[in-house]
């Protein structure tokens, strides 16, 4: 297998955390998506990361599905519940927590543009979106059900790559203020050889 993706993106070292709690081994190539001479469009039309290649014109993208993919594989240990039900608040966590990483990403790729160009409006929108996914989350974490139990799953991945990209990129520092459940959370996470193995590089 091999995984197409950067580094730095939260949604890539979820799925590369994830390979490496079941042991699988794979190949990772770093790429970026935002480069005009970018692969990325070769293996996703949307020109997005991750992709998972798995054989000859075999291409699986959007880290939800790769995620999903993987567990099919029936490796331990298992991330997503068999329960329907648990598995369904399983799956929801961990699109709250990748739509809290789309915001912050728009926040960051929106940084870059000059002082000037950039839209107040849009920036005020995706930090909203954060703060409101963010306390969402510490709800859930606080819970010790479906996020930050005694096992891990899909969701603690999703929430732990979202955290560690928070700090990585410095979107909104002080995430953990007031949110004691979800700094538990990562300080649990961030000590497992998985999160360890996958801390992206200094920018």
């Amino acid at each position: 297998m091999k995984l197409i993706g950067s580094y730095a993106s939260p949604f890539v070292r979820k799925i590369s955390v994830i390979m490496l709690e079941k042991g699988i081994t794979f190949e990772f190539a770093n790429q970026s998506p935002w480069t005009d001479d970018s692969p990325v469009p070769t293996y996703n039309p949307l020109g997005k990361i991750p992709v998972l290649v798995t054989g000859p014109e075999e291409y699986w993208y959007d880290s939800s599905v790769i995620a999903a993919y993987l567990e099919q594989l029936d490796i331990a240990p298992a991330l997503i519940p068999r329960d329907r039900l648990a598995a369904m608040k399983v799956l929801q966590l961990q699109a709250l927590a990748d739509g809290i990483g789309d915001a912050a990403v728009l926040l960051v790729r929106e940084g870059m543009r000059p002082a000037d160009k950039q839209l107040e409006s849009e920036l005020v929108r995706q930090r909203g979106k954060i703060l409101r996914g963010l306390d969402a989350l510490e709800k859930a974490a606080a819970g010790g059900k479906v996020l930050n139990g005694d096992a891990i799953n899909l969701a603690d991945i999703a929430t732990g790559c979202l955290l560690g990209y928070l700090n990585f990129r410095r979107v909104v520092p002080d995430w953990c203020v007031n949110r004691p459940a979800l700094v538990k959370l990562a300080e649990k996470l961030f000590t497992r050889e998985s999160f360890a193995r996958t801390v992206p590089p200094a920018p």
